[in-house]
């Protein structure tokens, strides 16, 4: 029998449980899988903001502590999407759903067992993926698994966003796409959106006017009707007259969304966007903040006034692109000192040149938003980053 084969044992048994295990009992479902490995294991997921890995509850079992994403060393196993080893025998391995970074699954290991034996590192990493889609899939069938997620209620403004948004990374073998949104429970009119379909990846960041339950309604309004569009084959001009059409359709008072709609080819790296009353995206090239996306510009959507051409521009091989909203540059702190995008390309340029994946640069970015904020007004505060770049897209990867 190889080394590899009570591994994938395991596997096929918790497929084959997982068809009718409901969320709240997915760790056990899990633990019954690999019991026969002689490992013992715990599935966290991370919190909404980011902050904490979270453990998923199990019936018979204390629940463990919360594990803190930036002082240790699971959550360097998190950040770094990479396999650690313990001096205590055990294995953090990152949980992912494609490429989005969901948790850690912590194995801990017989005695006499190697932590850097391949075939059992393999192991982890192939029962850890299942886990990760299964927390994606079955996330739709239950309250349990969000429950986990979350430190706070959340405001029916953010429930009602959270639900429309797409995952937040994706990646293909040339291309990533991480977005993040914050305040994760109280967000009102920011969004974001991409699709990839013929080799053309379409984007969106939106900004709603207002806050709070109205200002998620329009920009939900918004986000529908450009996805409509964007269905049935329309380009930039199409998805543009349909989120117009639909605004107008339901409010007369002047609401709008502020947005930037982009399409990248991906073979070529040719860009055309509008920018819709937004702040204009950050081209970085060579780990360097070159210069911002100043084209396409016309006014806002909602107002039906005529604009201008799609800009372009052309990204070169491992080029990124910053989308943000305006609650990133202009967040205040105490003595009123906006973050600003001097500041804001700087620190990308700084992680840029880390390496880090593109969600932890995103995650980092945030959480530098959230310190020179504080305890001071917060206004939502968006940003996507898209690398066309191959190195980037392999980061990704456990």
């Amino acid at each position: 029998m190889s080394a590899t084969e009570p591994w994938h044992r395991a596997l096929a048994d918790l497929a084959s449980r997982s068809h009718r295990v409901p969320p709240d009992a997915l760790s056990t479902a899990v633990t019954e899988a690999v019991r026969h490995l002689g490992v013992a294991v715990t599935t966290y997921l991370v919190d909404v903001e980011q902050e904490l890995l979270r453990p998923l509850p199990e019936a018979g079992r204390p629940l463990p502590e919360p594990l803190p994403i930036d002082t240790s060393l699971p959550g360097r196993a998190y950040t770094e999407v990479r396999v650690r080893a313990g001096h205590d025998g055990r294995l953090w391995v990152p949980v992912v759903d494609g490429t989005e970074r969901l948790g850690l699954l912590e194995v801990r290991l017989p005695a006499g067992a190697d932590p850097d034996d391949p075939a059992l590192r393999d192991g982890c990493q192939t029962i850890a993926g299942l886990i990760g889609h299964l927390v994606a899939s079955k996330s739709a069938y239950g309250d349990g698994l969000q429950r986990v997620r979350r430190s706070g209620p959340m405001a029916v403004s953010a429930e009602l966003l959270w639900q429309q948004l797409p995952p937040l990374t994706f990646a293909t073998d040339t291309a990533v796409v991480s977005a993040i949104l914050e305040p994760c429970y109280e967000v009102g009119g920011d969004a974001f959106d991409y699709a990839l379909d013929d080799g053309r990846l379409a984007l969106a960041v939106l900004d709603g006017v207002g806050h709070g339950l109205p200002a998620t309604l329009t920009t939900s309004v918004a986000l529908a009707a450009l996805r409509a569009a964007r269905r049935t084959g329309g380009g930039l001009a199409e998805q543009v007259a349909a989120v117009d059409a639909a605004l107008l359709s339901q409010w007369r008072d002047g609401r709008f969304v502020t947005a930037v709609l982009a399409e990248v080819e991906i073979d070529t790296g040719r860009v055309r966007y509008v920018n819709a009353g937004h702040p204009a995206p950050v081209l970085l090239r060579r780990g360097r903040a070159v210069r911002a996306l100043t084209g396409g510009r016309r006014p806002p959507l909602g107002l039906n006034l005529p604009g201008g051409e799609p800009g372009e521009a052309r990204l070169e091989p491992e080029d990124r692109l910053l989308l943000y909203t305006d609650g990133v540059t202009e967040a205040r702190d105490a003595a009123g000192e906006m973050f600003g995008l001097p500041r804001l390309a700087d620190l990308a340029e700084r992680l840029i040149g880390s390496e880090l994946p593109a969600a932890e640069t995103l995650r980092r970015l945030s959480r530098a938003v959230a310190a020179h904020r504080g305890t001071a007004s917060r206004d939502d505060a968006t940003m996507v980053l898209v690398e066309w770049s191959g190195a980037a897209a392999a980061r990704m990867e456990p």
